[in-house]
C-alpha cells in the first residue's frame, strides 16, 4: 500500500467521523448556516446586510457554534463571525425551546451516536 493510499484512507476516516458527529449534534441547534466555504450549526444568529455599490455584503454573528471542518481540533466554539459577499442559506431547524447546548448533552449525544453506529 502506498503513502497516497494511506492518506486517502485517513481522509476518508476523518470525513466519516465528521458526518457521524454532524448527525449526532444536528438536533441540538436552532440554525443551520451554509456559506460557500463552511457549514455552521448555531443557537443564536444575527445577520446584518451592508449594501455595496456592486454586491451585497453580509455580516453573520453566531453563538454556540458547531463548525463543519474535519481538520479542527474542536468544532464547538462559543462565537463566530463571518463576513461574506457570497450566497448564504439559513435554515431554522427548531424554535430553540428545550434544546440548550451543554457540554454534557453534547458529549452524551455524540457518544451515543458514535457507539450505535460502530456496532453496525
Amino acid at each position: 500500500m502506498s503513502h497516497l493510499d494511506d492518506l486517502d484512507d485517513y481522509e476518508a476516516e476523518l470525513e466519516l467521523r465528521l458526518k457521524k458527529e454532524y448527525s449526532a449534534v444536528f438536533g441540538l441547534f436552532r440554525y443551520c448556516v451554509l456559506t460557500p466555504d463552511v457549514t455552521y450549526l448555531c443557537n443564536r444568529l444575527e445577520v446584518e446586510q451592508t449594501s455595496q455599490p456592486s454586491y451585497p455584503y453580509l455580516h453573520l454573528r453566531m453563538e454556540d457554534v458547531w463548525v463543519w471542518d474535519k481538520n479542527r481540533p474542536t468544532r464547538i466554539i462559543p462565537r463566530a463571525e463571518v463576513f461574506t459577499s457570497g450566497d448564504v442559506t439559513i435554515e431554522e431547524l427548531n424554535t430553540g425551546e428545550g434544546s440548550q447546548l451543554t457540554a454534557e448533552a453534547l458529549a452524551e449525544r455524540i457518544g451515543e451516536q458514535l457507539q450505535s453506529e460502530d456496532d453496525l
